[in-house]
């Protein structure tokens, strides 16, 4: 059972670490480079034409840092996959239908919890704004994000409507309590830089989760038949 469920999750993780990576260096990175030149008052450095524009000129590739990004990325998809196969796991033992086409259902729920929710009230941040103190922001996401995913299985697994009623108060309750805020919101990034980000972030965090999803109940599925073909053999 552990040999199959980390095996499912590897490979699941690895492939949608792979792709996110691609992703985030692709439309992720440039924006938050861009932020950069802003944060750390390099304008000069690069020119205030270039830094000011629509596409200024930023740092190329960097093989060690693109690469690490791209090694972490992998292992923090990993990690997500196996608390996602897990969780398949569990439910399979409930009756759910775990498959690829299913997978990808899961893959939505995991980015509403871990992305969506929280992101709700406690938004991406580009480098240089204000924001609260990082250890009380950072109790806020993980009470909201373990929340939301209490509530994406009772909503899925519930089956009546006093789970639902305590799905929707426990998705609304750390947003009407509301995420720790700056006293006073400034920063040298324009606006229009940070909602791009916001949107990129958003975009990608959707992508890698629903082909996590759709990997980890490709791979379960493949691992369960193996092991049902090997007994029954």
């Amino acid at each position: 059972m552990f040999t199959r469920l980390l095996t499912s999750a590897l490979f699941a993780g690895a492939a949608a670490g792979l792709i996110a990576a691609l992703l985030q260096l692709y439309f992720v990175q440039p924006v938050l480079l861009h932020a950069e030149l802003y944060e750390g008052g390099d304008l000069v450095h690069f020119g205030s034409e270039s830094a000011n524009s629509a596409h200024p000129e930023l740092p190329g590739f960097d093989a060690v840092r693109d690469g690490l990004s791209i090694i972490f990325t992998m292992l923090i998809y990993s990690g997500y996959a196996m608390v996602l196969v897990a969780l398949m796991a569990l439910a399979q033992t409930r009756g759910a239908v775990i498959n690829a086409r299913t997978g990808l259902i899961w893959g939505i729920a995991g980015f509403v919890a871990i992305h969506f929710a929280p992101g709700f009230t406690l938004a991406p941040e580009v480098p240089g704004v204000a924001a609260a103190d990082v250890f009380v922001r950072q109790i806020w996401w993980y009470a909201t994000v373990i929340a939301a995913a209490i509530a994406m299985w009772l909503i899925a697994f519930g089956g009546n409507w006093a789970a639902w009623g305590v799905a929707i108060v426990l998705l609304l309750v750390p947003h009407v309590i509301g995420a720790p805020e700056p006293d006073v919101f400034t920063g040298p990034v324009p606006t229009e830089i940070g909602a791009l980000f916001a949107a990129r972030a958003y975009g990608v965090g959707m992508m890698a989760w629903v082909m996590l999803g759709g990997f980890a109940g490709y791979f379960w599925s493949r691992e369960e038949a193996t092991a049902n073909q090997a007994q029954t053999a």
